[in-house]
């Protein structure tokens, strides 16, 4: 991974002579890494490398430079539509596609002078926490040793995007966060991974899972060059429809930019630091225990106020979040019958269930199968509605201990309270890949629980994903048994999202 000092002269505007060089390095580690680690699916080919990147250093030499993005290697994932690259989704059912389109946030990267790598490996449609459900084959995790026997998971969905990241083949990548699928890998990877608020960052272009869950996320492999992205790229879209609206939008980055401010260094003097009981859950790992409870004192010993809350209704979120999420992509993905879009069988005789069962793959195919038999009639009473209402009560309880007021609700903030959540962002260090294909492929599993229990992965980044609000997770500590990375996770209230970067600045000087 490169040093600190190297990623802030990366995106230094100041940095000319060293930016030419950004994506010429990213190359040669993708030359390096990739056929081992499997994080790009496809590369933008060097003649177009070569020629942005002497665009970007003839900029910066004239002093005429775009930004601090200028001349830099971003990763795409496969499910944001580019038009010099194919758009997949890390399925057979998009192979080949190319859009007539980019999607609006890497667009925004291109007019910021980015140098666009090429596109990352990620589970078919973004279903799944640890990019093993890919028609290109897993991404495996690049603490890895070469020739190592039991291969660790880089974390999904957005794990091709993590692994490049880690790797130092580009300095930072877009991907898409449902209900983890950034800050998962960036736990496993040792890297930062950050989802802004719901409807900050477009989503036109960004090929859709479940779309009131589905947010643009980032990788980096610090929070300031998470937060030099996130720059770039949250800007209001007439095209989404989700997307915050301006004179909204300008209230709550007033409010958010104010609060940062007050906070300008490491001394955390009268921030207030939440952590939530619920977050104690009988999978976590050691490990993570011991790296939330460093991550307490780090905090509080640089001034930090740590104060317990409660998110009562923090153990309905898993089992809220899959009905939910599961019921829109069966909608979304209907769309995929081989007649109006995607892969169609070969065979004159070939039915819709044929084509639809050859282009997906096992876990897609399962979701898609289950989020079905979530809308129908009966099932959509009993298990749909509730768990529409078990997410709202999920978002009222986040507004209940943020001292910050949601913009989105008109009840006031709570007079006691606190800025932001501190809790792990996974349960434990990468698990094995061949834990996690077993599970998956297994409907009861050993203890009777079987592909449940690749789901329980998400537990800790389901939440603030059901609320909308912002979450970062950031490196702090090591499995003391294999060395492997777990992350902390920040959560802050709707909005908040550059004061969260700001605090999570403070809590990255440990890692």
């Amino acid at each position: 991974m490169l040093s600190r000092v190297f990623t802030q002269r990366a995106i230094n505007p100041q940095a000319s002579a060293r930016a030419f060089t950004t994506w010429q390095q990213a190359l040669d580690a993708i030359e390096k890494h990739n056929d081992r680690l499997n994080a790009f699916v496809a590369v933008q080919d060097k003649e177009s490398l070569n020629q942005s990147g002497e665009q970007a250093a003839k900029r910066r030499a004239e002093g005429t430079s775009l930004g601090p993005l200028d001349g830099v290697a971003i990763g795409i994932k496969d499910n944001f539509c580019t038009t010099s690259l194919p758009t997949t989704c890390g399925s057979k059912v998009l192979e080949g596609f190319v859009s007539p389109y980019d999607a609006t946030v890497v667009r925004h990267l291109k007019e910021a002078g980015a140098v666009l790598m090429g596109k990352t490996n990620m589970d078919e449609f973004g279903m799944g926490a640890a990019n093993a459900f890919t028609c290109y084959g897993p991404t495996t995790n690049p603490m890895d040793q070469p020739g190592q026997d039991e291969l660790r998971v880089a974390g999904g969905s957005s794990g091709g995007s993590a692994a490049a990241v880690a790797s130092n083949m580009c300095m930072a990548a877009l991907g898409s966060d449902t209900g983890g699928s950034v800050r998962l890998p960036a736990s496993y990877c040792g890297i930062v991974g950050y989802k802004p608020s719901y409807g900050q960052c477009s989503r036109h272009g960004l090929v859709t899972y479940a779309t009131s869950l589905d947010c643009v996320g980032i990788l980096a492999q610090t929070v300031q060059g998470a937060g030099v992205v996130y720059d770039t790229i949250s800007k209001y879209d007439e095209q989404d429809p989700s997307a915050l609206l301006p004179e909204l939008r300008a209230q709550v980055d007033e409010a958010d930019r104010k609060l940062a401010a007050q906070w300008p260094s490491d001394d955390l003097t009268g921030l207030r630091v939440g952590i939530p009981s619920e977050y104690f859950v009988d999978p976590m790992s050691k490990d993570a225990i011991d790296i939330w409870r460093a991550g307490i004192r780090h905090m509080k010993k640089r001034g930090a106020t740590i104060v317990p809350v409660s998110l009562p209704h923090t153990r309905y979120a898993l089992p809220a979040y899959f009905t939910l999420a599961l019921a829109e992509a069966g909608s979304n993905l209907a769309r995929y019958d081989g007649v109006r879009y995607g892969y169609r069988a070969e065979e004159d005789t070939a039915s819709y269930a044929d084509t639809r069962t050859e282009g997906f793959g096992t876990e897609a195919q399962r979701r898609i199968l289950l989020g079905t038999h979530i809308l129908t009639a009966g099932t959509y009473e009993t298990a749909f509605l509730p768990a529409q209402k078990t997410r709202r009560q999920i978002q009222l309880d986040f507004n209940n201990v943020f001292l910050q007021h949601n913009p989105l609700y008109s009840t006031p903030a709570p007079t006691e309270g606190v800025h932001v959540l501190l809790c792990p962002s996974a349960t434990g260090p990468a698990p094995k890949l061949s834990d996690i294909l077993k599970s998956a492929s297994d409907d009861q599993g050993e203890k009777g629980h079987g592909v449940v229990d690749t789901y329980v992965n998400d537990v800790f980044t389901v939440p603030p994903s059901l609320a909308g609000i912002p979450a970062v997770s950031v490196p702090f500590g090591k499995s003391s048994e294999d060395g492997y990375p777990i992350g902390l996770q920040l959560i802050s209230q709707y909005g908040y999202d550059r004061f969260l970067l700001r605090i999570a600045d403070t809590l990255a000087v440990h890692s």
